[in-house]
């Protein structure tokens, strides 16, 4: 197949090309709007206790899907006529709106209610408004509404904060983002290509495949997007990996075709040759990162879900650019792919002479190669041990859910939540909302006594039960808006003083749990602490299976390239390896708190989500160096005497062949995805760092250090049970 699409490209190359192009403006025109079909959502499980609780909650007694917060703030104080007339009217006009399924603020709410809506300098009034819609259509109202409603007037300052707007202005500030990342990989990286590469156009196809695959991917989420909720952040994921995968398969691809030149080939027997051996490590290796991906579909959550679209995607339009186009472009090109070459008019303006070829045995990487092998065992031991210890504050890590800390402070829905948790005696966000979805059987007396059992628990403030308000198990006043009785459902609201995310909070959840409900009805408990566990554990009860798909599909792979059963299993182990440096990195930085957390604000947690997102990812691109390292050495193996001296000699030629290429690979990649550190959303600067390191660990630690060094012990035993499989 691959040895027909190289002859297909030197017949036909301008047909192949005004072909990708058409494609490639089709895919741009219906993909590009994609943006303002996206959501900032899809963090919580849907099938947990606690969706099951909010979705009763919406459908049985109107309290909305996502809660926006409007703060009026006035020095004058909020009981002035102009904060009065201002907040008044607010909560008068959001009330009119269909979406909107309840309205409470600290001008309308009742006398017992009123205090926790004000803030404890008597500055600053809140409007709580529940929006319906669901994750995705809520944070549309919010914008709407916030776009009429929300502005200073009168000299009192209005701003808008609450889950719904944290959402609205994630999604704002990813688009933001997005530019600003493109802005700084794609001229870095056309930079570094153009010092790999040398020649202008050589450098300019490598992007031009990179378009190709975002423009795609972008396109397949808009068409899902049509059938479900997709994640916005996936659309970082797919610039990122379009561009960085694009450059790696371009850069295989083309370092082979100068490679068989070099070797006395003509052009078009060295584009047939380089199809036939880069070409089929590009679809291994494309192969390899798209089914690490589908691992995630296993989870709940679209926010994963999300990703693996994208990377499938991605990775598929990039190895089909790399494999069909490419190969076009450089025949295409023919001469002309060096011309242009950089590097040879600045040796001309410095007066340098033209680099002399030198035989393999000369080169750095065959050199280093042979010199790790030598020392294998010494050198092995230091890198295992470095890679573990960097990887050891991963073992204390904790998992939180992202609320508006996420978002830098100049942003409104920030403010409001430091305002909350720094300004007012009750922070509704600690909430916990218990509810029945049946009373049958159940008596007032009993709802009562269990409301007045869950107010002993510790660090409950008070309870909002149908029979009044509950303190230390005492009814002290009538029932709030924050409880309710309707058609055999109720729900009750537990106050509490536990900061979300600390063990206080599991704590005082477990103990929640451990009251016993009246006449033994189910329970069902929501809020974010609840949310919280119900995604923590969504994932961790997937990830044995998720792990188990993505080693078996990562063994078999590599069997099929190899022959071999033991290059898989070290290529697990060591992939491993280097994801744990990444690991301990994220937690000692932005769970911890060190490095000022890179600009963020550390919560003591880390979101759960990410560090799977991370593995995934990061898994499947530690894979693609592995193919491109592992082919290469395998070609030699095969024309050997299969000798243990045989397998040293294979493995210094192959890191000799590919060494710069996949340390260029790596840089340029790193630079991809390194510029997802300059993202103002907290755990996309996680990822953004977690894939850096982690790709940089693997480029140099591992695939140059480990696995030579491995390799030389292992021997022959590399290769068993041997034979060509594929």
């Amino acid at each position: 197949m691959l040895q027909r699409i190289a002859l297909l490209a030197i017949a036909a190359p301008r047909r192949i090309l005004v072909v990708a192009l058409l494609v490639m403006v089709a895919c741009g025109v219906f993909g590009v709007p994609v943006v303002r079909h996206l959501s900032a959502g899809g963090f919580q499980d849907p099938t947990s206790e606690s969706a099951n609780a909010t979705q009763l909650l919406v459908d049985k007694f109107g309290q909305g899907d996502m809660e926006l917060v409007i703060s009026v703030t006035s020095d004058r104080g909020i009981e002035s006529s102009e904060a009065r007339a201002v907040g008044s009217d607010i909560a008068a006009k959001l009330a009119e709106y269909p979406f909107v399924a309840d309205v409470t603020s600290a001008w309308t709410a009742p006398a017992a209610a009123a205090p926790a809506l004000v803030s404890e300098d008597g500055t600053t009034g809140l409007i709580v408004a529940g929006l319906t819609g669901g994750e995705s259509g809520a944070q549309k109202h919010a914008k709407e509404v916030t776009d009429v409603l929300v502005h200073d007037r009168d000299g009192v300052t209005v701003r808008a904060g609450g889950v719904a707007m944290t959402y609205v202005q994630i999604n704002s500030q990813t688009e933001k983002d997005l530019l600003l990342m493109e802005s700084i990989a794609i001229p870095l990286s056309f930079l570094v290509l153009v010092w790999v590469f040398g020649g202008l156009l050589a450098a300019a196809l490598p992007l031009a495949v990179g378009g190709f695959a975002i423009l795609g991917s972008m396109a397949v989420l808009r068409a899902v997007t049509l059938v479900t909720d997709v994640s916005i952040f996936a659309l970082n994921l797919s610039i990122a990996m379009g561009l960085a995968l694009a450059i790696d398969y371009t850069l295989l691809i083309i370092s082979r075709y100068r490679d068989e030149l070099a070797d006395g080939a003509d052009r078009d027997a060295a584009l047939v040759r380089t199809m036939v051996t880069a070409g089929r490590t590009v679809l291994f290796s494309a192969l390899t990162v798209a089914l690490s991906m589908v691992a995630m579909v296993l989870f709940p959550m679209y926010f994963l879900k999300s990703f693996a679209y994208a990377g499938i995607a991605v990775v598929g339009f990039a190895a089909l650019a790399a494999i069909v186009v490419a190969p076009a472009a450089i025949a295409l090109a023919g001469d002309r792919l060096d011309s242009l070459d950089v590097r040879k008019l600045l040796r001309r303006v410095l007066g340098r002479p033209e680099p002399t070829p030198k035989p393999v045995e000369e080169l750095f990487w065959y050199r280093s190669t042979k010199f790790v092998m030598r020392r294998s065992i010494p050198i092995g031991l230091v890198v295992v041990t470095l890679l573990l210890l960097l990887g050891v504050p991963f073992l204390g890590a904790k998992w939180g859910f992202p609320d508006d800390r996420v978002l830098p402070t100049s942003l409104s829905a920030r403010q409001i939540g430091d305002e909350l948790r720094n300004n007012f005696a009750v922070d509704s966000s600690n909430n916990v909302t218990v509810v029945l979805p049946s009373t049958d059987g159940v008596t007032p007396r009993a709802l009562d006594d269990y409301a007045g059992e869950l107010s002993r628990v510790e660090d409950v403030s008070s309870v909002s039960a149908p029979g009044g308000t509950f303190v230390d198990g005492s009814k002290v006043g009538p029932p709030s808006a924050a409880t309710g009785f309707v058609d055999g459902s109720a729900f009750l609201t537990v106050g509490s003083t536990a900061p979300l995310f600390t063990d206080a909070s599991e704590a005082q959840l477990d103990r929640l749990h451990a009251v016993g409900p009246p006449a033994d009805r189910q329970v069902q408990l929501t809020g974010l602490a609840q949310i919280n566990r119900d995604s923590a554990d969504a994932i961790t009860s997937r990830l044995p299976l998720v792990l188990a798909v993505i080693a078996a599909i990562t063994f078999i792979l590599l069997f099929l390239l190899t022959g071999s059963v033991v290059l898989p299993l070290k290529a697990l182990v060591l992939n491993v390896l280097s994801l744990s440096a990444a690991f301990g990195a994220l937690v000692w930085i932005f769970q911890d708190g060190h490095l000022g957390a890179l600009g963020t604000t550390p919560t003591g947690t880390l979101v759960a989500n990410m560090p799977v997102l991370l593995f995934c990812i990061a898994f499947g691109l530690s894979m693609d160096y592995e193919v491109f390292l592992v082919s290469r050495i395998r070609e030699y193996w095969l024309k050997s005497g299969k000798t243990a001296a045989d397998n040293d000699e294979s493995v210094a030629l192959g890191l000799a062949r590919t060494g710069r290429v996949v340390t260029a690979a790596a840089l340029l990649m790193s630079i991809s995805f390194a510029a997802l550190i300059a993202a103002k959303v907290a755990f996309m600067r996680m990822f953004g760092v977690g894939l850096t390191l982690a790709i940089l660990a693997d480029a140099t630690l591992v695939r140059m250090m480990l696995v030579p060094a491995f390799m030389h012990v292992l021997g022959r035993w590399n290769w068993w049970p041997g034979g060509r499989v594929a």
